[in-house]
């Protein structure tokens, strides 16, 4: 997918309402809503299609539990998806119901078109059946020769009058449709599974169902009334019945979708089944199916009995939805798996956002403020600083390459460069000096590189965290437009003169909330505000300590013996550190991006000995270390000469 494509069309999996929605769906439906976003910035033409799947057994047999009809129950459940993402501003353009009218209408075209062409036939059919996955087993892929090799639960053997469809005959189609097209399936390594699943051969599909009625009734032409849809055909259809397939298909210029998302349980569903039905009904294929990892929580499979779900609105009410949105697509990289932790989401918005992106407005507009009155002009930013637009231009020259080949992770590492640059750049050239030389139109030059750099950024995170940057983008006075991101993004031009107004502190330093109280925290906008941007004289004298308060605190140099990276951090070293006790102690440090474990063996820095141990990551972290960290780095506060694992600094 390419800017310059005049159609886009997102599509996430229609969620099955047989529970609420969970951090794995919203992880799905924030990245679809950041391609729209992001498409429909670039000026291309999109649509965007979420939606419910709410035919099967399975749903009938929920609602009977709760003396429910099925209907009752699909609207209920679906209903909350929705206010969900809508609460969420989730800018879809459609959401769809297998239970719309105009989509039973379009799949039953689909039956009778497949049909009409000797693609579906009738017969028996006699397998192994699991109700949860709506799918059918052979003997051979049990586990225990009774239980479902995908969620473990019971099948039963079920026999029943079947339509089938003729899979088996597009087992070649499939095949040279894979190896034509490289990115079809992403991430890659999912597209080799597939391909050896199909290379295995496959045996044709049961697409209709006796045994309940809960589904798409067969066209009338067949006059089979006992027989439903399989929901797997029914759903997946969703893809062009949301276009208009059947009915009035002015929307079908969107297809061939541009990205298909799904989980990578349901993968097989979309890259084997959806295709093969794509080519019966001689429509175009779609360009890419992209295939997420699962979610975990601090290392464990989330489970009900275990009580770790993560609700998604829990954490975006506690945190920030702007924060949560740019935690998710960070995080980890497209594909594999995830571990949500409190601990890493704080990071990522002290870090990342309060450090590296909040800052650097801060400083554009203190800087702005206090030599220039606010206002900025680009007109010697090439004079002074090529190199740097240079090196910013570099990075962001195929940024959009990663997004739509699901590297979304890399794209936002980018753009962090390109902060970098701009916060190294302060430092290199001190601004203040500059002012104090004399130097106005230097100071003044970088000032306006900073300013655009941060324009730049502003439109590139704009899908990522909406609210957030709408505010950032007023500060600078730059619209969030397609013709702004032609223009400084495409176009490579600077701004032309602005004026810098000042805004509220946009991330605030957190600390842990518990999500289950997290209705009852006293919330700023979304926001769990610990620091201000700048206190007052009044707030400043709170702040101040006796000296007795401070040798509350325990100070040791201590010497660190033994050094080894945590696995699955990004961030953290596992220490063990002699601080004259007679035994290690274990410090966790998050230094990872800055020290090598081998570089520390053997040299001593300062301790907080009497810190209480904390666990991170399951592992006891029993003391903590000094550092300091501004726009060159973080360094360790160590003594000027080797002292006596122990000594005490006073």
């Amino acid at each position: 997918m390419q800017q310059n494509c005049k159609n886009v069309y997102i599509t996430t999996p229609i969620y099955y309402v047989n529970d609420v929605a969970h951090i794995g769906h919203a992880y799905t439906t924030i990245i679809a809503d950041m391609l729209a976003r992001y498409s429909r910035l670039t000026g291309s033409k999109t649509f965007f299609l979420t939606g419910t799947d709410e035919h099967g057994q399975k749903i009938a047999q929920s609602a009977e539990q709760r003396g429910r009809t099925a209907q009752e129950y699909a609207d209920e459940v679906s209903g909350k998806f929705r206010t969900l993402w809508d609460d969420f501003d989730i800018t879809y353009d459609k959401f769809i119901r297998t239970t719309d009218e105009e989509h039973k209408i379009g799949v039953q075209k689909a039956f009778e078109t497949m049909y009409n062409k000797g693609d579906i036939y009738k017969g028996d059919y006699e397998g192994y059946y699991c109700v949860s996955c709506e799918t059918f087993f052979t003997e051979k892929q049990l586990i225990d020769e009774q239980f479902c090799p995908d969620c473990g639960k019971p099948t039963n053997i079920v026999k029943e009058e079947s339509f089938f469809f003729k899979l088996s005959k597009y087992e070649d189609k499939l095949i040279e449709w894979y190896e034509q097209n490289e990115d079809c399936i992403l991430p890659r390594a999912k597209k080799n599974e597939i391909v050896n699943f199909v290379k295995g051969g496959l045996r044709d599909l049961s697409i209709s169902r006796t045994s309940f009625d809960w589904g798409v009734k067969l066209p009338e032409s067949l006059n089979e009334p006992k027989h439903v849809m399989y929901v797997w055909l029914d759903a997946l259809m969703n893809y062009v019945t949301a276009l208009g397939y059947g009915n009035d298909e002015k929307n079908m210029e969107f297809w061939p979708a541009t990205s298909h998302l799904v989980g990578k349980d349901i993968l097989r569903f979309h890259a084997i089944y959806w295709p093969a039905f794509l080519m019966s009904l001689d429509l175009p294929l779609p360009k890419h199916i992209a295939a997420h990892g699962w979610w975990t929580r601090d290392g464990e499979k989330m489970s009900k009995s275990k009580g770790n779900v993560v609700n998604p609105k829990e954490v975006a009410d506690a945190y920030g939805l702007d924060a949560f949105r740019y935690f998710m697509l960070r995080e980890v990289p497209f594909g594999q798996d995830g571990d949500f932790s409190q601990k890493a989401l704080m990071d990522r918005i002290n870090s990342d956002l309060g450090n590296d992106l909040g800052n650097l407005l801060n400083r554009i507009s203190g800087m702005s403020g206090k030599y220039f009155d606010f206002k900025v002009t680009s007109k010697d930013v090439k004079k002074y600083h090529q190199k740097e637009l240079d090196e910013v231009e570099t990075l962001l020259e195929n940024i959009e390459d990663y997004l739509y080949k699901m590297q979304i992770n890399r794209y936002l590492e980018d753009i962090w460069k390109v902060l970098t640059i701009a916060n190294k750049a302060i430092g290199d050239y001190e601004p203040w000096a500059k002012m104090k030389e004399g130097k106005e139109e230097e100071a003044m030059a970088l000032v306006a590189l900073i300013t655009n750099i941060m324009a730049r950024v502003s439109l590139l995170l704009d899908s990522v965290m909406p609210e957030k940057i709408a505010k950032i983008a007023t500060s600078l006075g730059v619209e969030i437009s397609t013709e702004s991101y032609h223009k400084l993004i495409k176009d490579k031009e600077l701004l032309d003169d602005t004026t810098i107004t000042k805004v509220e502190q946009l991330f605030p330093r957190i600390e842990e909330i518990l999500l289950e109280q997290a209705p009852e925290v006293k919330k700023d906008k979304n926001e769990v505000e610990v620091k201000k941007e700048e206190p007052s004289v009044e707030q400043e004298d709170d702040n101040l300590i006796t000296i007795d308060k401070f040798f509350e605190t325990t100070l040791k140099i201590g010497t660190i013996v033994e050094a080894q990276e945590v696995p699955k951090s990004k961030k953290l070293l596992k220490l063990q550190v002699d601080v004259g006790e007679g035994k290690n102690r274990q410090v966790l440090a998050g230094i990872k991006e800055f020290y090598s474990a081998e570089e520390l063996v053997g040299t001593q820095a300062c301790v907080v000995a009497n810190l209480k141990p904390a666990k991170l990551m399951g592992m006891l972290s029993e003391g903590m270390l000094l550092a300091a960290r501004d726009e060159n780095g973080l360094n360790l506060i160590r003594p000027e000469k080797p002292k006596v694992a122990g000594t005490k600094i006073s």
